[in-house]
C-alpha cells in the first residue's frame, strides 16, 4: 500500500533527525546546526527552540523524575540538558579518537536505559559504535565496526532492537535481555537497495516503520520484516520518524542536496492507522554519581 497525504510544518532544517514523542510532547533536532526543537500541537505554528548547543545533537530522551532535563547523544558523547541549559557530561567515549568523530541517532528503551551511536565526521568505514547508558550514567561500548548506525529502535517488550548500519543498506535485530541491556546474536532484518535507512520507530503491532534516506519514503515492515506499505513525500531525504498516537512525523533533510525542492527540510505529518507509544525517559539511579557541570560549559 501507499499514500502520499500528509501536512508540512512551515519551517526547514538542515538535518532533521532525532524526533521522539514523549507523551507530552513532539521534540526533534536540527543535528548539525546544535539545535533541540519542539513541535507544537498546531501544525501551522513554527518550532519552537528548547536548547541551542555549540557542538552537533544527534537526539534526547527525557529523564525520569527530572522535568525538562534531557539525556542527549552530542559531539563526542553523552550529556545531560537541564532546564537552565546547563550540560552535565556523563561520557566522552569519542574524544581523543584518530579520525574526527560525533553522536548520531540515540534513544531510550523500555528499561530505561539510552542507547547512542557514533559516527565519523565524513562517515569513514567501520569507524562507528554503539554505545548504551546504564541507570548509573555510565557508558558502554556494546558494537563496534558501524559505518553510519541509526536507530535503535525497540520493540515494545524491550527484548528486541533495530539497528541500521545506514551506509550498509541493512536493518539488523538484535535480541536484548531487558534485565541486564545485555545483547545477543543479530539477525539480518530488512535490507534496502536504493536508499539508506535512517531513523525508525516502532508501533503498536512491532511492526518497523522507517525513513529511507535519498528514496523520499517512509516505508513499514511487519515484524517477521514483510515489507508492509510505503509512505512517499516530497522530500528526498526522510531521516527521522516517530508516532504521536496515530500521526507519523517525519523529519528530512536539505543536507547536501545542489538544487533541493521547496520541501526539501520540512517536518512532515501523516495520520496512520497503527498507533505508536511515547519514547521511554532515561531512568538514572538516585545514588548515580553524576559529574558537576564542568566550568566553561555552555549553560
Amino acid at each position: 500500500m501507499s499514500t502520499s497525504a500528509h501536512t508540512t510544518r512551515p519551517d526547514l532544517l538542515e538535518l532533521g533527525e532525532g524526533v521522539r514523542w514523549t507523551g507530552q510532547e513532539v521534540v526533534l533536532v536540527d543535528l548539525l546546526a546544535g539545535r533541540l526543537l519542539k513541535a507544537p500541537k498546531d501544525p501551522a505554528a513554527p518550532l519552537e527552540p528548547l536548547a541551542q548547543l555549540p557542538f552537533p545533537i544527534g537526539a534526547v530522551a527525557p529523564v525520569a523524575g527530572r522535568p525538562g532535563t534531557w539525556i542527549a547523544a552530542a559531539d563526542t558523547g553523552i550529556c545531560l540538558l537541564t532546564p537552565c541549559g546547563a550540560t552535565t557530561w556523563l561520557a566522552r567515549p569519542e574524544d581523543g579518537a584518530t579520525r574526527s568523530m560525533r553522536m548520531n541517532d540515540a534513544v531510550a528503551d523500555p528499561s530505561g536505559r539510552f542507547w547512542a551511536g557514533s559516527m565519523g565526521y565524513d562517515a569513514e568505514e567501520d569507524a562507528g559504535s554503539l554505545y548504551r547508558v546504564d541507570h548509573d550514567g555510565t557508558a558502554v561500548r556494546v558494537l563496534d565496526g558501524i559505518t553510519i548506525p541509526n536507530g535503535p529502535a525497540f520493540t515494545p517488550d524491550g527484548k528486541g532492537m533495530y539497528l541500521a548500519d545506514s551506509a550498509r543498506g541493512v536493518i539488523r535485530r538484535h535480541p536484548v535481555d531487558p534485565d541486564t541491556g545485555a545483547l545477543g546474536t543479530p539477525e539480518v532484518f530488512a535490507t534496502v537497495d536504493d536508499g539508506s535507512p535512517d531513523g525508525m520507530t516502532v508501533d503498536s503491532e512491532g511492526a518497523l516503520w522507517v525513513a529511507v534516506w535519498g528514496t523520499g519514503t517512509v516505508r513499514r515492515y511487519l515484524a517477521d520484516g514483510i515489507p508492509d506499505r510505503v509512505l512517499r513525500l516530497p522530500a528526498s531525504r526522510p531521516a527521522g520518524v516517530c508516532l504521536e498516537h496515530d500521526v507519523l512525523h517525519i523529519t528530512t533533510a536539505r543536507l547536501g542536496l545542489t538544487d533541493p525542492r521547496p520541501e526539501d527540510g520540512a517536518v512532515f505529518s501523516v495520520r496512520v492507522d497503527v498507533p505508536g507509544t511515547p519514547t521511554p525517559a532515561f531512568r538514572l539511579h538516585d545514588t548515580a554519581t553524576v559529574p558537576p557541570l564542568l566550568p566553561g560549559e555552555p549553560a
